[in-house]
């Protein structure tokens, strides 16, 4: 099974962006049959049908969509229930939050009370939910800082935080959880992922410093299944239910908070974070980048903006950039607010799985490709790090080419000055 599987991950990677990029193939590595995701609804190109890859997507296409479309269900309706909690917990904690409540992580990024909080409850819920089955969380924070003598104040807030909420829930009539539940809850996120079994992706607050200031954050969550990304939810509880295409309609007091949801084989839907207005949303269909708004990350350090601006500039978009924290970016483009998004980190940064692997499920099955910046997939079977060549890449497959051209020829740019 091992040089097989092996073979399979050669040929996939081979076989994928570069050509195919509205064919985005994934495998199974139990019946090493290729199977093309939602995403590749959009008709081959010329170029496409002479690749060995279509005979091989082919094999079993019809037989793995059926059982893709009736598979995940339940894990998909745990996910949202789990996402909204932590949304709740989040909320209540946002406007309250002081900067003493902060710590310093070796990454150098802040993290909460509420960060805690919600990978608690994420991990309390997916585990009473899913008993049956082995359970397994990457997840981005540990208890070992809550452990300390100078955290039990904020142990107990948090077990508090977190008690308040699943008895407004009223879902679970149980005693209160002790804090040494809560410790044993966020520890559950320690698993390392991998190629094999399910691994739930957990990231309890992306985009902490916009949660600081009072903007844009998420609570990321997705499933993998022998590597493959089939099950993700973004719970954004700040972004406007309406869409953003510009910098001012974020100041918009609108209603605000959404929750988008993905299933493979089964699109992508956005609803409130309250469960209503639910509806079927899709990438934008823009064709022309003149005409096309883009997303990046709002903190410079978090993206190289000189980089994205040279590469706007070479597809000659006029609109200006729209920065906004977190996987909400991914949220926002599922349903057309932009057209693509760039997030070319600084050299030396490695991309953590659970940065990405909501935001990817739910792009996809909404029609969007995702690539690295050299046109290949995203591999999230490798463990805790999402390993890219350069930066992440997000649109249409219509804009995919004209994309990675202008992406390719900015970095070599930027690279041969660098030299100098």
């Amino acid at each position: 099974m091992a040089t097989s599987y092996s073979v399979v991950r050669a040929f996939s990677k081979r076989y994928t962006p570069s050509f195919l990029s509205p064919l985005l193939l994934s495998f199974n590595v139990c019946n090493l049959s290729f199977f093309p995701s939602s995403s590749s609804s959009v008709a081959l190109s010329s170029e496409a049908k002479k690749s060995p890859a279509r005979a091989c997507s082919s094999l079993s296409a019809s037989a793995t969509t059926m059982s893709f479309s009736s598979s995940y269900e339940k894990e998909l309706s745990v996910a949202k229930k789990a996402a909204s909690l932590a949304a709740k917990l989040c909320q209540a904690v946002q406007f309250e939050l002081l900067q003493s409540d902060v710590q310093s992580k070796l990454d150098k990024s802040p993290v909460t009370i509420a960060d805690y909080g919600s990978q608690a409850l994420v991990s309390f819920v997916l585990e009473r939910e899913l008993p049956s089955e082995s359970f397994s969380l990457v997840a981005e924070e540990d208890s070992g800082d809550l452990r300390k003598d100078s955290a039990r104040e904020t142990l107990e807030r948090i077990t508090k935080l977190v008690n308040e909420t699943i008895a407004l829930d009223g879902s679970y009539v149980i005693p209160p959880l002790t804090a040494e539940d809560v410790l044993a809850a966020i520890d559950r996120g320690k698993s390392e992922g991998g190629p094999y079994g399910r691994h739930w992706v957990l990231d309890p607050i992306d985009g902490t410093k916009g949660f600081l200031r009072g903007d844009q954050y998420a609570i990321a969550l997705a499933l993998l299944d022998e590597g493959r990304v089939v099950v993700g939810v973004l719970g954004c509880p700040n972004l406007p239910l309406v869409p953003i295409n510009t910098v001012d309609k974020l100041a918009v007091d609108s209603a605000r908070g959404c929750l988008f949801s993905a299933r493979i084989g089964a699109g992508t839907h956005m609803e409130s974070l309250d469960g209503s207005q639910t509806q079927k949303v899709h990438v934008s269909a823009t064709e022309n980048p003149a005409e096309a708004s883009f997303f990046e990350s709002f903190e410079a350090a978090h993206s190289m903006h000189d980089l994205s601006k040279n590469i706007a500039q070479k597809l000659g978009v006029q609109a200006p950039p729209v920065r906004i924290d977190s996987q909400a970016k991914y949220g926002a483009l599922s349903r057309g607010d932009g057209a693509f998004y760039l997030r070319i980190a600084h050299r030396g940064y490695r991309e953590k799985i659970w940065d990405h692997a909501a935001g990817f499920i739910v792009v996809t099955e909404a029609g969007g490709v995702v690539t690295d910046a050299a046109g290949n997939a995203l591999d999230f079977s490798r463990g805790r790090y999402l390993d890219v060549d350069t930066g992440i890449i997000v649109t249409n497959a219509k804009l995919m080419p004209l994309l990675l051209n202008a992406v390719q020829a900015a970095i070599r740019e930027s690279q041969s000055a660098a030299s100098l």
